[in-house]
């Protein structure tokens, strides 16, 4: 039996016996050790068992941590209110705002980024207050999350260059991983996959130092996203299908759902749409139990992209109109900005110039909102569909 086998037994043994000192000591600290290690099952049976002798704060953040990385959002959420209830109640300031920063990453998850910067912003100056600077970069590189998801790469580059040397200073190496990862996907989105690959395989080698299986896999699912950016579509799936099986080892919903979605992309860019439609609607089946809305999103204008390669064009545009009003309301302009572009080729094709005309002017101006690698490109074909309207009068 190994050191950790036997800790499991004295907490069970301890909320067998009714001895809820030890159950919430031991409990609490292979809480810590197993989300370390991304066991999210485990977390979640430990606190389980914890909560059934009374209410704890940490097995409810523990919990709450569990459920919102296995895709159960709205669960999550209640939890962590529970346990910020609890906390304000103790003033513990620390251990608030970390209940608080977990909220607000819940919600950036679920698409709600204005809600998550609330959060955010309300968690800063706490961290600063109790001198927690390994929090305090935790949090700043959230917020640099939140703006990459908004479109504004500068303030999110911004806020990732002031976590960085922060994590690096306290030693918090996941911490520093996480940055680095997220400054790759702000690089990757701007089409600099060179830099993007770069601050990517920084951050893999810490993941597995750490022993963050979590971040692992979706390092490797990023650096799967450079490879099919660069049209290297082997050496892609070969990361996504590297990224699948820990993803669904640790429970990871919604990352199981994002690498189903790369996976499809890539058998779409293959031609093989009827496996990328497979792998998409694994994909959004997901993405709708766990509430991920940004990600439903995707999936959808992806499922509306395979209808219109097939000319399926009214299948199609069904599709991207369901996918458009999510990414309006959650903020997220660089997808907006693709589903216009494919609802534009669609009234193109049909022969609706004054409505291809109209979208991809939207396009244009969501590209420079966001800086969008597409600009040029999205820019010249309209002006080519413009010269076409023009010229049919």
């Amino acid at each position: 039996m190994t050191v950790i086998e036997q800790w499991v037994e004295v907490h069970r043994l301890a909320v067998e016996g009714q001895v809820p000192a030890i159950a919430r000591d031991v409990g609490g600290r292979l809480g810590e050790l197993f989300l370390r290690g991304s066991r999210f099952r485990d977390v979640e049976a430990i606190a389980s068992l914890t909560l059934t002798l009374g209410t704890d704060t940490d097995a409810l953040y523990h919990l709450g941590w569990a459920q919102s990385a296995t895709g159960r959002p709205q669960q999550a959420l209640a939890t962590y209110e529970q346990a910020r209830r609890l906390r304000r109640a103790d003033g513990d300031r620390g251990a608030e705002a970390a209940i608080l920063n977990n909220i607000g990453h819940v919600h950036d998850s679920l698409g709600d980024r204005q809600r998550a910067l609330d959060y955010f912003q309300q968690v800063l100056p706490i961290w600063r207050e109790v001198d927690d600077r390994r929090s305090e970069a935790i949090t700043l590189s959230n917020i640099g999350g939140v703006y990459d998801g908004l479109g504004d790469r500068r303030l999110a580059l911004e806020y990732f260059a002031q976590a960085l040397p922060v994590s690096r200073a306290v030693g918090d190496r996941a911490g520093e991983a996480a940055t680095l990862n997220n400054i790759g996907n702000v690089y990757h989105r701007l089409g600099d996959s060179r830099r993007a690959l770069a601050y990517f395989q920084q951050a893999s080698p810490i993941w597995r130092e750490a022993g963050d299986r979590l971040g692992e896999a979706a390092t490797l699912n990023s650096i799967g996203g450079v490879y099919q950016i660069r049209g290297d579509l082997r050496q892609a799936l070969a990361y996504f299908e590297q990224a699948l099986p820990i993803r669904r080892e640790v429970g990871d919903r919604l990352g199981e759902a994002t690498t189903l979605n790369s996976i499809g992309g890539v058998y779409q860019i293959r031609g093989d749409l009827q496996e990328a439609l497979a792998y998409f609607e694994q994909a959004l089946a997901i993405q709708r139990e766990v509430g991920d809305r940004v990600g439903e999103a995707i999936t959808l204008n992806n499922i509306g992209g395979v209808y219109q390669r097939w000319s399926d064009l009214r299948r199609a545009l069904e599709f991207y109109e369901q996918a458009l009003p999510t990414q309006r309301e959650v903020g997220d302009r660089a997808s907006e900005a693709v589903t216009r572009y494919n609802m534009a080729l669609i009234y193109r094709e049909e022969g609706d110039l004054d409505r291809a005309v109209s979208e991809l002017e939207i396009v244009v101006e969501l590209d420079l909102q966001v800086e969008h690698p597409d600009l040029e490109s999205d820019t010249a074909m309209l002006e080519q569909v413009r010269r076409e309207r023009d010229t049919g009068r």
